[in-house]
């Protein structure tokens, strides 16, 4: 018996929506199209780099397991990932679930950190302490989330806990009025400062 992409991953969604509650099955599975199954690979394409790094840093083990109880033991699941351009192409980054690239060299400006050093660091300056203007009181867990601000809540959540190291560099936050953008950017800067004193 052959089985195509969709009813492995519809297979997949039912069992993960029994394991998850139902604003994460909403916000971080729903979006997630099945793309081919090759060789027990499922193929799955999220829409953005931050979306994959939120799967594999939050519902890895959820998502090894039920692929492995849907493909096997040699059950794996890769992922691709939409990127957008400026002529309004989409093309897909594809990666293997551990982080790289499934391909060298296909994800564009992939730079060595660790070589770039800071220009603004002089030395024999003395650091000094700038009061950021942060209101005390806008902080994550009184941040009201809806429908409307829960990808942005996220994104900030994630930058709180590693700045400089998400793929929301920069973050911008678009919305109506009375969406939450002030106390969002507000509850980001209170959090890095909470973790990251001095």
């Amino acid at each position: 018996m052959t089985r195509d992409h969709a009813s492995v991953w519809d297979n997949c969604l039912q069992a993960i929506r029994k394991n998850v509650n139902q604003q994460s099955f909403k916000t971080w599975f729903e979006p997630i199209k099945p793309v081919r199954l090759d060789n027990n690979a499922l193929t799955i394409q999220v829409p953005n780099k931050f979306f994959y790094e939120w799967l594999e840093e939050h519902y890895v083990n959820l998502l090894k397991t039920t692929i492995r109880r849907e493909l096997g033991d040699r059950g794996r699941l890769e992922y691709q990932i939409l990127m957008s351009h400026n002529n309004g192409n989409n093309s897909g980054l594809k990666t293997n679930g551990n982080g790289k690239p499934a391909r060298e060299g296909i994800a564009p400006g992939m730079i060595d950190t660790q070589a770039i050093k800071n220009p603004f660091v002089i030395p024999g300056i003395k650091k000094i302490k700038i009061d950021p203007q942060i209101n005390p009181h806008y902080l994550f867990e009184n941040y009201i989330e809806g429908d409307c601000n829960r990808l942005a809540r996220s994104a900030g959540m994630a930058i709180a806990k590693k700045p400089g190291g998400t793929s929301f560099n920069p973050l911008v936050i678009f919305g109506d009025v009375g969406l939450g953008k002030t106390h969002l950017a507000h509850a980001i800067g209170n959090d890095v400062l909470q973790r990251f004193p001095g």
